[in-house]
């Protein structure tokens, strides 16, 4: 009876089951990671890694992809979109394939084309809620990166205002200032040692006129100024040759000769009238003695080279107070030049760290950017991308039921059922005979103490 009703059930199945097909398809997890590196000159530079999907030994997101497959959200898509119910959409099967990047998935259907209906609304909608989770993922690091880029705009403003203010106060401007103040210092002081020999060589220059003439570059240039003067020289003219009728008239007359007298009254009137213009031209006293050495056009060759001398020691005298005037000059520049340098150099280093906090936001700022840009074509790592290897296919025959294996499901049970009955039975019979065997040790009392 249980045989005939284990081979019933199974002729009963095969005839009121209804076939079903399966829709396969399979993805693939590409598992590389990429790195994207920007050079920034003079500032930095910017990474960006994507890391691999497989990089951490307990991390498959294989795993990942097939909870967010069997979620509800997901299903609850797909049914709506090939309009039935979740309960009749059922639940796909998912296979991991071991050593491999692969995943399979598999969808029942009552028909062909609903299993491969419900295999392509279920990987659009997969493939949805994915680029949907990526697109949150890079939402997110785009928000955290423009929040660290607004902080660092406004530590660089911050930075470059105090840079600026500095550079405003102080009228320091770059490391260049320095140099070419450096440079003209050592141009100045150059040109002052170059003046310094030329003074040196115009003071012996000086002395040697000076030494010659016997005459002082003042008292040369007060002979200039009287010889210039046709007053003056007209006045030691008429002295010139009334000095020369008394030399002669007193070699001739006695002192008292009324000619000799006349004579020395007008030697006396044309002295004075000379002393007279002189001091005019001159603005101070002098002497006859004083005149007498510095008038050099007593006669025409040795005036002319006394005047010709006393002319270059005149230059020289003019030349060598130029000369000193220009190194009075350069000492009062070269000195406030080296203040400036000085003071300048003392607020060098609070320029270079003004400058450095600039650098360094500069930097941090452009990697911000740099990082900005890079995020914006690259790939979530959390959620990498998929390959589709197989499309859902279109099953030919039906997976199930399997006839074979029903027919052989029941060959087995009802072998096995037949196998425990026959078994059972054995158990009994044996244990009849023992009880009988018993039976008789109890008949034949002699028999009882061997039995124990």
């Amino acid at each position: 009876m249980v045989n005939g009703g284990i081979w019933a059930g199974a002729f009963i199945y095969l005839a009121t089951a209804k076939p079903n097909y399966v829709s396969e398809w399979a993805v693939n997890i590409p598992g590389s990671g990429s790195t994207s590196n920007i050079n920034l000159p003079n500032i930095g530079q910017a990474i960006s890694q994507n890391y691999s999907a497989y990089a951490g030994a307990n991390f498959d997101p294989r795993e990942n992809y097939k909870a967010i497959a069997t979620s509800d959200e997901v299903l609850e898509a797909a049914a709506t979109k090939v309009n039935i119910s979740v309960e009749k959409f059922g639940t796909p099967r998912i296979k991991i394939v071991d050593n491999t990047s692969l995943m399979k998935f598999e969808f029942k259907g009552s028909t062909p084309e609903k299993a491969q209906n419900k295999s392509i609304a279920l990987q659009d909608v997969f493939e949805a809620k994915l680029d949907k989770l990526r697109d949150q993922e890079i939402l997110q690091q785009k928000t955290r990166l423009e929040s660290g880029m607004e902080a660092s705009r406004r530590k660089l403003k911050a930075a470059q205002r105090r840079l600026s203010k500095f550079k405003a106060t102080s009228g320091l401007n770059s490391e260049e200032q320095l140099r070419n103040l450096a440079i003209n210092i050592e141009g100045l002081r150059k040109q002052r040692a170059e003046l310094m020999a030329q003074q040196q060589q115009s003071q012996a220059r000086l002395s040697e006129l000076s030494n010659n003439l016997s005459l002082s570059s003042n008292q040369a240039s007060d002979a200039f100024v009287l010889q210039a003067d046709q007053l003056f020289q007209n006045y030691l003219r008429s002295y010139s040759e009334a000095n020369s009728k008394l030399i002669s008239l007193t070699a001739k007359f006695l002192p008292t000769h009324p000619t000799v007298v006349n004579i020395q009254t007008e030697q006396q009137a044309a002295e004075n009238a000379l002393l007279n213009r002189a001091q005019a031209l001159l603005n101070r006293p002098i002497s006859m003695a004083s005149i007498n050495r510095l008038n050099f056009s007593n006669n025409e060759s040795s005036g002319s080279k006394r005047a010709i001398l006393s002319e270059q020691l005149v230059t020289t005298s003019v030349e060598k107070q130029g000369i000193t005037a220009q190194i009075g000059a350069l000492d009062g520049e070269i000195s406030q030049l080296e203040r400036r340098l000085q003071q300048l150099s003392q607020q060098q280093s609070v320029m270079e760290d003004l400058k450095r906090d600039v650098q360094v936001a500069e930097a941090v700022f452009s990697s911000t950017i740099a990082k900005l840009d890079l995020a914006r074509t690259s790939v979530s790592s959390s959620y990498p991308q998929i390959q589709i290897l197989t499309l859902p296919s279109l099953p030919a025959e039906p997976a199930g039921p399997r006839k074979t294996l029903v027919l052989l499901g029941a060959t087995l049970g009802s072998l096995f059922f037949s196998s425990g009955i026959i078994g059972l039975w054995k158990g009994k019979s044996q244990q009849g005979k023992q009880e009988n065997q018993f039976r008789e040790y109890l008949e034949y009392p002699e028999f009882i103490e061997d039995y124990y």
